[in-house]
């Protein structure tokens, strides 16, 4: 895990790229009644500006939110490193999920008189996906890359 505000911020962009890069793919692969070989290109268009989004609501609103709400549940040092792990990413996803489906709703919806049941709509289709993401691929898998780059001493 990260010990500095440069590793945080490494790490804070190799989750958000992990995170954003999928949860396009699958959005897109909804919009289209399934997943086909240009959706993985397709969603590079659209990674770019859902990364910075997400990039700039994980460092200034989800990430001390998510670590506000784990720790009401869990404490760094009496429960094992695992629980707190997982305590703060699924927090992290309950944060980001909402605002990251509203910030698609709003761009690739439109705002009309149906955005709230649009963004409520597209939330409770992409929690799952997100939450099981991240839980099972991408922490893991950021966790890993950033541990060989951040070897612990």
């Amino acid at each position: 895990m990260p010990k500095t505000k440069f590793q945080e911020v490494i790490f804070t962009i190799m989750m958000v790229l992990v995170m954003v890069y999928a949860m396009v793919v699958y959005n897109i692969s909804m919009d289209k009644g399934g997943l086909e070989n240009q959706v993985f290109l397709l969603a590079f268009g659209e990674l770019g500006i859902m990364g910075v989004i997400g990039f700039v609501l994980e460092m200034l609103i989800a990430g001390p939110l998510a670590k506000k709400l784990a720790f009401r549940l869990v404490t760094p040092g009496e429960n094992k490193p695992i629980i707190v792990i997982l305590a703060i990413s699924a927090m992290t996803v309950c944060v980001m999920c909402p605002m990251m489906s509203l910030v698609a709703t709003v761009l690739f919806k439109g705002v009309d008189s149906q955005l709230i049941a649009k963004w409520i709509q597209i939330t409770v289709v992409n929690f799952p996906m997100a939450l099981c993401w991240q839980i099972f691929f991408a922490g893991p898998l950021v966790r890993m890359i950033f541990g060989r780059i951040f070897p612990e001493k």
